[in-house]
Order: structure tokens, then C-alpha cells, then sequence
């Protein structure tokens, strides 16, 4: 049990580890079962899904879902989102997907989007907004691709268009008016909400004070030991008031203060029962995992936990990068103990390792058998289309690579 409230619960780094690897379920091998509905219960589990471009390898959102579900099929997420309707896109931290259940907690956000848009939709004229959703009203769905009509104008930013008509449908994502239908790769399919959803009304808006709650049991669910970072993340205004949430929950016994070994100042907690019952050391587990994962895309807190510090290298020189441009953490029985920089050759059929890197305890003689085994698996993720049969592993090896 634990100790008194007043005193943090002292909590070693392996545990608060083991902690962690279970709310993430990364410590068992298919912790949401398969088929389709894994994937939807997946999303839910963890609250959101990022999404991002970089498809070097897989895209990090099919990845992450993959590495909690062994049988997982793209397939899957699409029907998550366009059949079942199971799951949304907006923006978290990050544009992502999201569970279709939390849609209440969103819909403030897409308020204030639409009371006080940012800059980047200072370019958008009414005239656009109002073509956008006139033809998605009188048409059905559609993507930037099917409007052809737009007079083009120039770039003001790397990532624009010239088609003023894209920012019109991006703005009207963001304030609610659209939502994403369907997804191929990037390509985005924009419908009206009321109409993909079928509401005869939308959902009734959270209050500040529901979505405080939302975030604080969202990371207890997803990540067992949290701290103001790690709740707030990148969302730093909210920072005190959910201190103040966490402070009025330990008054009421439903959450004590813990001390993990090596935190200095950086305060944790966690729910009683959490720390009642201690995991004990994973099954015998092999993930390679994306770098957007939820497990190391908050990088003060993975090096706290796991003694690593990730560095994502793709927008760095090349002549300056240690781990390479898309280097994947590899998490062997619960211990992050190589990275590796691959590299998807689709023409050739390949999972190409640019550099593997061992890190922390991870060597040659203890690890690599078992690495090399999950890279295969993870290369016939990567490449299996049509024909493709899973015992014509193509994965080659070049000069970078350690031990």
C-alpha cells in the first residue's frame, strides 16, 4: 500500500518503466487483439494517432498502429475513419487521429478557430470558403484534386499551394465546417461533418473544466505516470490549471505524488491502484518503433525513463546527423538498445538499413538475432503488396551498419 499522502510514493526507474511499456501496451504482443476492431479500440487506448509526411518507410501512423497490432492491415484504419466512422482527424499536438467518442472535446477548438483564425489563413477570402463548401454541399465529398477551376496564384510558403482553394478547405477543417472523409496517403477527402456523421444535430460542446478531465484521464490511461509535461504537451496554457485538477484529485485519495528515481524536480503522479500493483517484467517483446510513436515523441521524458535521448534527424545536415535521417528506436524487453535508419526501396521490393546504432546496453551477441528477426516482420509490413510473398525478404544491409 501505499505510503502517506504527504509523502511521494519513491518509485525505482524499472518500475516507473514497466509502468509506462503497460500503459502503452507495448509490454505483450497483441494487447488489442485483430481485425478491424483493433485498430479502433487502438485509437482509443491511446487517445490519438499522428499523423505525418515523412514516408521513407511506412507512414508513422499506420507504423504506430502496427507495432501494437501484429496482424494490422492499412485497410483497417480506412474503415476505422470512412466506414465505421470510428475515428476522426484534428489537431492534438499534432494533426492526428482521434477517437470519434471524444468529438465533444474538439469542438471548443473549432470554435475558437473560427472566432480567431491563425495567420496562415489570413490569405483565405470568403469567396474560397464559400466555393469549398458549395460544392461539397451540392456534389458530395471531395478533394483538392477535383477542383479544377481555381486561378492559381503564388507560393507564400514552401508547403502551400497555388490552388487558393486548398487553404479554404483547410481553414474549413479546422473551424469545424468539413471534416476528413477518407485518406490516401496525403491526399485528403473533405465532406460536411453532419453528413459523414449522420447527426441530425451536432454533439454538445465540452466545457474547459470536461476537457481539463479529458487530458488529465486520457494520459493516466496512455501513459500510467504523468507529469505537467507530459499531460500538456505543447499546451503549455493549461499547465495550471490542471495542476490545480491534479492537487483537488489527491485530496480526494485519487491520485498520490511519485518520486521516480533520477526525476530531480520534475514532479509525477499517478492513481493509487497503479502503484498497488507493480508489472512485473514484460514477456519477451521486440518493437522497432516509429519516432512519432506516443512512446518517444516526448523526448525529456523518454531519456528520463529509459536513460536515451532520440534525436530526429531528418531536417538536419547530413554531415551533422549521428543516427541517421528517419533512425527508428528498437525496444528489446522493455530497454531501448539500438536505432536504426531505414529506408523503404518500393521499386525493389527492399527494407534498405542505412545505420544501426547501439545504444545504452544494447550489443551484437545479445540483441541482434532478435532485431534481424522483427526487421523482416517489419519489412513485409513495409512492402507486402499483390504477390508479394512473406518468405522473399529482400532486406539489405549496407556499410553503416554496427556489430
Amino acid at each position: 500500500m501505499l505510503d502517506s499522502p504527504a509523502k511521494p510514493f519513491a518509485l525505482a526507474k524499472t518500475d516507473a518503466r514497466r509502468i509506462w511499456l503497460r500503459a502503452q501496451r507495448l509490454d505483450e504482443r497483441a494487447p488489442f487483439g485483430d481485425g478491424p476492431e483493433a485498430t479502433r479500440a487502438a485509437v482509443e487506448h491511446l487517445g490519438y494517432l499522428q499523423i505525418d509526411t515523412i514516408n521513407v518507410i511506412e507512414r508513422c501512423h499506420h507504423h504506430i498502429l502496427w507495432t501494437r497490432i501484429p496482424d494490422y492491415r492499412r485497410e483497417h484504419l480506412r474503415q476505422a475513419q470512412t466506414i465505421d466512422k470510428s475515428v476522426f482527424e484534428y489537431w492534438t499536438h499534432a494533426l492526428s487521429y482521434v477517437p470519434t467518442r471524444d468529438m465533444p472535446f474538439f469542438l471548443p477548438e473549432m470554435k475558437r478557430h473560427r472566432q480567431s483564425p491563425k495567420s496562415w489563413f489570413a490569405s483565405v477570402k470568403a469567396e474560397h470558403l464559400r466555393k469549398v463548401l458549395t460544392l461539397i454541399r451540392k456534389d458530395g465529398p471531395l478533394s483538392i484534386r477535383d477542383i479544377e477551376d481555381d486561378v492559381l496564384v503564388e507560393k507564400d510558403h514552401a508547403w502551400a499551394s497555388r490552388k487558393p482553394s486548398k487553404r479554404a478547405l483547410q481553414l474549413a477543417f479546422f473551424t469545424g465546417a468539413l471534416t476528413i472523409s477518407e485518406r490516401s496517403g496525403m491526399l485528403k477527402t473533405y465532406e460536411l461533418p453532419e453528413r459523414h456523421f449522420g447527426w441530425d444535430q451536432r454533439p454538445k460542446p465540452a466545457s474547459e473544466r470536461q476537457i481539463l478531465d479529458y487530458l488529465l484521464d486520457r494520459a493516466l490511461r496512455s501513459q500510467g505516470l504523468v507529469s505537467l509535461d507530459s499531460i500538456c504537451h505543447l499546451d503549455a496554457g493549461r499547465k495550471g490549471a490542471i495542476r490545480q485538477l491534479i492537487e483537488a484529485r489527491m485530496r480526494r485519495g485519487r491520485l498520490a505524488a511519485v518520486a521516480i528515481e533520477g526525476s530531480g524536480k520534475v514532479e509525477h503522479w499517478a492513481e493509487p491502484q497503479t502503484l498497488d500493483a507493480l508489472p512485473a517484467a514484460a514477456d519477451e517483446t521486440t518493437h522497432i518503433l516509429s519516432p512519432f510513436d506516443p512512446l518517444i515523441i516526448q523526448r525529456k521524458r523518454l531519456h528520463l525513463f529509459f536513460d536515451y535521448m532520440h534525436r530526429f534527424e531528418a531536417y538536419v545536415p547530413k554531415e551533422k546527423r549521428v543516427l541517421g535521417y528517419f533512425a527508428l528506436p528498437v525496444l528489446v524487453d522493455g530497454e531501448i538498445v539500438a536505432a536504426i535508419d531505414l529506408k523503404a526501396d518500393r521499386e525493389k521490393q527492399a527494407l534498405l538499413v542505412q545505420q544501426w546504432t547501439w545504444v545504452g546496453a544494447g550489443k551484437a551477441t545479445s540483441h541482434k538475432r532478435r532485431i534481424e528477426e522483427e526487421l523482416h516482420r517489419f519489412e513485409r509490413f513495409q512492402i507486402v503488396r499483390g504477390d508479394f510473398k512473406p518468405d522473399e525478404s529482400r532486406m539489405a544491409f549496407d556499410r553503416n551498419v554496427q556489430g
